[in-house]
């Protein structure tokens, strides 16, 4: 089969299976596979390009999933998705830059694998479901069950904040600023009183092993642990997951990833998320240059 063919629908298939799997490197992983399927497959097998290879992904998406449901039981402390840097202008369709920021993706993690295929293709992508039930190899009657509960799921869970990208941009800056020279008061001043702070270590680095909850303590955990930063820290203000975030570098390797959530109402940080595993950086640190 051509390569050609292939290459062109490269985007959508690797966007599939990283909403559907919250991991660039398994995302990549799901379309090294796709293509080597593509690439044994016979014409005649192939109808229709895009509806064949999206299938494939689905179906091998799926089976990660599966797999990965056992990992994530025994992970260390809260999980987030691995950080993907986005070009420029993330947001050129709103509905899929929302599908993949960093609080949809704890949402979906939340779903049955079955049910996260249905909502991504569905909802972020608009895929028939007639289609999806072909990918799924269901009944359109189930894929349909399947997207309701879903839908109504993630609904009932997913943070609502609709804020103005250079006010996420600014509070992100302000809260680095405080963090970074231990400034209790400043960070008082930034996060909402009933702010989360989720730091996503894998047991691999330093983080609190529960979500924390409060701007009390969180301001006096920062403010606490601010001399860890390596005094070499360079910061890079960079699209993460479809939003403005800060990229964290020493010695030109990346060592963190902040993405914050912020309060349309009062401009103040209402979610912080520090994704600071090694293992999910690797594909930052392959491109980081010092």
């Amino acid at each position: 089969m051509s390569a050609e063919e292939f290459e062109r629908h490269r985007g959508l298939l690797f966007g599939v299976a990283y909403r559907m799997l919250g991991s660039v490197s398994e995302a990549e992983d799901v379309v090294q596979e796709a293509w080597l399927r593509w690439d044994r497959a016979e014409p005649s097998e192939v109808r229709e390009p895009r509806s064949y290879l999206m299938r494939i992904t689905t179906r091998v998406a799926v089976d990660h999933l599966r797999k990965a449901a056992t990992r994530r039981e025994d992970y260390v402390g809260p999980w987030l998705p691995e950080p993907l840097v986005l070009g420029p202008d993330p947001a050129e369709d709103a509905v899929l830059a929302d599908s993949v920021s960093v609080a949809m993706l704890v949402v979906l993690e939340t779903l049955s694998p079955l049910e996260r295929a249905v909502f991504v293709l569905r909802e972020a992508f608009g895929f028939a479901f007639a289609d999806i039930a072909a990918a799924l190899g269901r009944s359109e009657a189930s894929v349909r069950q399947l997207a309701h509960r879903a839908r109504e799921h993630v609904q009932a869970r997913r943070p609502r904040f609709e804020t103005d990208r250079s006010v996420r941009a600014a509070a992100t800056e302000r809260f680095l600023t405080a963090a970074m020279g231990g400034d209790l008061a400043e960070l008082l001043a930034v996060l909402s009183p009933d702010v989360r702070f989720v730091g996503d270590s894998g047991g691999k680095t330093r983080a609190p092993r529960h979500v924390l909850h409060g701007s009390g303590k969180v301001a006096r955990l920062f403010a606490a642990v601010h001399t860890d930063f390596p005094a070499e820290t360079r910061i890079d203000y960079r699209d993460v997951n479809g939003a403005p975030a800060a990229v964290l570098s020493a010695g030109g390797v990346p060592y963190a990833v902040i993405v914050v959530d912020v309060d349309p109402d009062t401009g103040l940080v209402a979610a912080l998320h520090v994704m600071g595993n090694p293992d999910k950086l690797t594909a930052l640190a392959a491109r980081a240059t010092p």
